[in-house]
């Protein structure tokens, strides 16, 4: 994968915020079966304070609704950069964050949504809510069995559709948990990558037509591609 060239981006439709993908330290965990999305992260510190400085200063504040992304957590943001991004919500009159954990950092979200004095909308890669598929298959390190457990912490899960071994009746069982537990959710249609693990366009084909309704649910974000947020 290669270094993404667009860091800001506008989202216009549902939830209309600005978005800014940050540089940040090396995902802690880096194990995801499908994930090469590791790439764009680094080491020295000052390199990507000065960056994302660059990609903050863009934020002009015009929806009042900002969402930070790196490629790992937010608490592996250098810690400038998570005090410019509070200075950033200062400045800009930001009302609400939305930023990503992993399952990891559970117990450090409650800190993290007192610091940045605003509501904020914490999301986590979930993929699936099937723990063994999770767990074996997609190698996630999150030992959650129940969607109730990430609800006692995260406001909006973000699941996979799919990816090869993924049967109809599981994607069926994340739609209607993430219905059923979360206010809001994003659902992301796998897409082939370096890695081994492959996409079924079958399923994708059925997902897209069962599941339609979907892309007209306030509370549901589809993404198709990887870039449709703007950013990658």
């Amino acid at each position: 994968m290669g270094i993404p060239q667009s860091r800001y981006s506008r989202i216009t439709e549902k939830h209309p915020r600005e978005i800014c993908l940050l540089r940040a330290f090396p995902c802690a965990w880096g194990k995801c079966s499908f994930c090469d999305y590791i790439e764009d992260n680094g080491r020295d510190g000052k390199a990507m304070v000065a960056l994302n400085r660059e990609v903050l200063g863009q934020v002009t504040g015009e929806f009042g609704v900002l969402e930070v992304i790196n490629s790992g957590s937010f608490f592996e943001l250098p810690k400038q950069t998570q005090e410019d991004v509070c200075g950033v919500i200062e400045d800009r009159g930001i009302g609400r964050l939305f930023c990503e954990s992993h399952w990891m950092y559970r117990r450090h979200v409650a800190g993290m949504r007192r610091q940045m004095r605003v509501p904020v909308v914490f999301k986590i890669g979930v993929e699936t809510f099937d723990y063994d598929f999770r767990q074996r298959v997609l190698n996630k390190n999150a030992g959650f069995r129940e969607p109730q457990e990430v609800a006692e912490y995260f406001d909006s899960p973000c699941l996979m559709v799919g990816v090869r071994g993924q049967t109809k009746a599981m994607i069926a069982h994340d739609i209607d948990c993430l219905k059923r537990y979360f206010r809001l959710g994003t659902v992301n249609v796998y897409n082939n990558n370096t890695t081994p693990i492959r996409r079924d366009d079958g399923l994708v084909q059925w997902f897209m037509e069962e599941y339609r309704w979907l892309f007209d649910d306030p509370a549901v974000e589809v993404l198709y591609e990887i870039t449709d947020f703007g950013v990658g």
